[in-house]
């Protein structure tokens, strides 16, 4: 199967249609959130990916409201709107959770991947967060240090999941690492495309 993964657009006319373009070779698009700047223009960007005639797993980033996203995806069969939630897609456990990308430990974030880590029942998973796991390429930023989330990483850790997509932090775009067997990416604007 190959995702064309993609994470912070921010509105950018260019970017979707870079998506578009390299959608031809995917079987399934993966927003890893921040599709808008402010939450403007939701539904255009999501009635301009519906082009692409490919299922959208999408998750919210910091700069949608969960509200409004969920509300725009319920409109169109297309797009899986991922926030808290899992889905099966081709025999793969998606697993989405967004918004924030600011806090190191996320306690939601580790009950529900609990949830979901026992529900998974050997299907292999593929994390999508907004945030990045803690101590990797995508989330060291020049001066700063390690940035990302330590409840990703630990659910990365324990889950093994196939691979973990992630974005917000833009420095970070088109970084790729791993944590143990896990393929880490932060696809960036343009996009990339996952073998798995």
């Amino acid at each position: 199967m190959n995702i064309l993964a993609f994470v912070d657009t921010h509105g950018s006319k260019k970017a979707i249609e870079a998506i578009l373009k390299k959608s031809k070779q995917a079987d399934i698009l993966v927003c890893a959130g921040d599709l808008t700047m402010w939450g403007e223009g939701t539904e255009k960007w999501i009635k301009m990916l519906e082009q692409a005639k490919k299922p959208l797993i999408i998750i919210p980033g910091n700069h949608e409201s969960e509200r409004e996203m969920a509300e725009v995806c319920k409109k169109y069969p297309f797009c899986i709107y991922l926030h808290r939630a899992a889905y099966d897609f081709g025999g793969y456990l998606f697993f989405g959770f967004g918004g924030g990308g600011f806090s190191e430990r996320n306690p939601e974030f580790e009950r529900i991947g609990k949830r979901v880590q026992a529900d998974a029942k050997g299907k292999k998973i593929i994390l999508i967060t907004h945030g990045p796991p803690y101590g990797t390429n995508l989330d060291l930023l020049p001066g700063m240090g390690h940035r990302g989330c330590k409840s990703i990483r630990h659910f990365i850790e324990d889950a093994k999941p196939m691979a973990a997509i992630s974005g917000h932090l833009h420095e970070t775009g088109g970084s790729t690492d791993r944590i143990e067997k896990t393929f880490v990416i932060n696809p960036g604007p343009l996009g990339a495309l996952l073998k798995v």
